[in-house]
């Protein structure tokens, strides 16, 4: 099994295994769940090599495994996927509940499973979450088998179920399903070829559970009774406490998000509420781009974190840069653009106060959050020596970090140094020399002989000088140049384009052979506009901040202009503005 650390797989590993298959797996790294695989006699490969496969009757894969995978190839002809074995089991089992929908199937899934048991059922599941005492699979072999049925690859078209419980419908997975009819006709599928359904459309999950037990012949006072003393207790990631004021909640569909905030604000109603988002999923986040928009009104603060891939390559218009830019362009001001999980938990630890709220929200690699907020932000400022910053961007969520400008004659004006064809140009003598600053053919590291870096001086040839950047580490504290060049700056200052206030300077360098303002404005980036920051008609690579214009702003404006060139011409574009580092 490729992937078996994966809570769906793992759950199939186990029921396997406990039907007489000898089972093993390999993921890429281990964790306490292959650890619990191990104990329950399943084999675990740490890391990925076709040789695993040796000796395999069948291979199982989920669609997260690359398709250009070696492992892939070596399992051709034993090749299955992981939604077609469990569709399977279930369709050859005697007594099955199968749990499908759009949202709510965990929780449902799970309340089901321990109702049953409580109401004195054989119990055997396989279901997508877990909590502690209950595992993603367990139970009794031979009594009732309650799973998870997952529509996202199509496979719940193959269930075959005894009583199939559907908690509702609600269009998604767009990347398998092209449109809503294609995703109700695979609901429609299952429920044709099940002998008992339970529709659970505008229930809460606990009700469905309630009917799913009453359709087995329980009585809906014993049912009710039983469920009571299990509602409260939800699988992780459902509205978990992670810490004090600080939530993880698996939402990452609109309609999951605006229930979770709905939650969220009921049970907080004073609490100030700071949300950070990771989409799932390019192509999830291109389709429901206006309804995720719309779905965090709950929130009195919004950090949107760079988009969960899972198996897909990216999709223009899918990043969580349009998501901020169709929020802003929204009138959302309080909405915020992180450049990684860690920044976004930073921030919101540094701002939040007593009372306050902090969920952290999706199904992506956000949950690993988990840990560092129960151990908490490492201790230490960041220090980031800068120039006069008129090259750099800030960032602005609030991050431990320090910005200092050299002292000496590093920190002086490069314009003093008098040099035609940099007229015009700002910034600090070690700021041109760090980023082999140049114009018109030249660049700065041409005219140095050596530099002063933390007390100790390199010779030119070691600096590593290339097109707008060097390998200088370190603060500089002073340079020694050759012979400067002297002439009339005038003539290169005409010809250089007057930018108008509030830019940065070029946002990216030119690639090999080429000219990002060209790319840019084949591209059609000019005049790209979000929030208050925007594209300049007179040069396609300077972003102007106007009104109101925010450093995330920049940031989701740079990001999707760096986008528009990957996607036309595949060049993708390093930024030259200091600080831009982008996902």
């Amino acid at each position: 099994m490729m992937g078996i650390g994966g809570v769906g797989m793992s759950g199939l590993a186990v029921l396997l295994s406990r039907r007489g298959f000898d089972v093993d797996g390999c993921d890429i790294h281990r964790s306490p769940r292959t650890q619990w695989l191990e104990s329950e006699g399943v084999r675990f490969f740490e890391g990925h090599d076709p040789a695993h496969l040796a000796g395999a009757d069948v291979v199982i894969a989920t669609p997260a495994v690359p398709a250009g995978s070696p492992e892939l190839a070596a399992a051709k002809g034993r090749l299955s996927m992981r939604g077609e074995v469990l569709a399977r089991i279930v369709s050859e089992s005697p007594d099955t509940i199968a749990i499908c929908g759009s949202h709510g199937k965990t929780t449902t899934a799970t309340y089901i499973a321990r109702l049953l048991k409580a109401l004195g059922e054989k119990v055997e599941w396989a279901i997508g979450g877990e909590r502690p005492g209950f595992p993603p699979a367990g139970g009794e072999t031979g009594g009732v088998l309650v799973v998870e049925a997952d529509e996202s690859d199509a496979t719940l078209a193959l269930y075959k179920a005894g009583i199939l419980v559907v908690t509702n419908v609600d269009y998604d997975h767009p990347d398998t399903f092209k449109t809503r009819d294609e995703y109700s006709a695979c609901f429609d599928a299952a429920r044709a070829a099940a002998k008992t359904v339970v529709e659970g459309e505008g229930l809460a999950n606990e009700e469905i559970a309630v009917r799913a037990a009453v359709s087995r012949g329980h009585s809906r006072e014993d049912a009710e009774r039983e469920m009571a003393k299990i509602a409260a207790d939800l699988p992780d990631r459902r509205f978990q406490r992670i810490a004090e004021g600080v939530y993880a909640d698996y939402a990452h569909h609109p309609a999951e998000i605006r229930y979770a905030l709905s939650r969220a604000r009921s049970r907080f109603p004073g609490g100030r509420i700071t949300v950070l988002f990771q989409p799932h999923r390019f192509s999830r986040t291109l389709r429901f781009l206006d309804e995720f928009a719309s779905s965090f009104g709950n929130a009195d603060e919004v950090v949107l974190i760079p988009v969960y891939a899972a198996f897909e390559e990216p999709v223009e218009g899918g990043t969580s840069a349009d998501l901020y830019a169709r929020m802003r362009g929204a009138g959302m001001a309080n909405v915020r653009l992180a450049r990684n999980c860690l920044e976004a938990w930073e921030h919101a630890s540094r701002t939040r106060k007593p009372g306050d709220i902090v969920i952290l929200l999706g199904a992506g690699d956000i949950i690993d959050l988990s840990e560092t907020v129960k151990s908490g932000m490492p201790a230490g400022k960041r220090v980031i020596l800068t120039g006069a910053g008129s090259n750099t961007w800030k960032s602005d969520l609030d991050l431990n970090v320090e910005y200092v400008r050299p002292s000496g004659r590093a920190a002086e004006a490069g314009a003093s140094l008098g040099i035609p064809w940099m007229a015009g140009i700002p910034g600090t003598i070690g700021g041109w020399v760090k980023m082999n600053a140049g114009a018109f053919g030249h660049s700065i590291g041409e005219l140095v002989e050596a530099v002063k870096v933390d007390g100790r001086w390199i010779d030119a040839a070691d600096c590593g000088f290339g097109y707008r950047s060097s390998s200088i580490d370190g603060e500089i504290e002073d340079v020694r140049f050759k012979e400067l060049p002297r002439g009339d700056a005038a003539q290169y200052l005409a010809r250089r384009p007057k930018f108008p206030p509030g830019t940065k300077g070029s946002v990216f360098k030119n690639p090999p052979g080429d000219f990002a303002g060209r790319l840019l404005e084949e591209a059609g980036c000019k005049g790209l506009r979000v929030g208050g920051a925007y594209v300049w008609n007179g040069h396609a690579n300077v972003i102007v901040a106007g009104d109101g214009a925010t450093p995330s702003d920049f940031l989701a404006l740079s990001q999707i202009m760096r986008d528009r060139v990957h996607f036309r011409f595949g060049i993708d574009l390093e930024p030259e503005i200091s600080g831009l580092e982008m996902p």
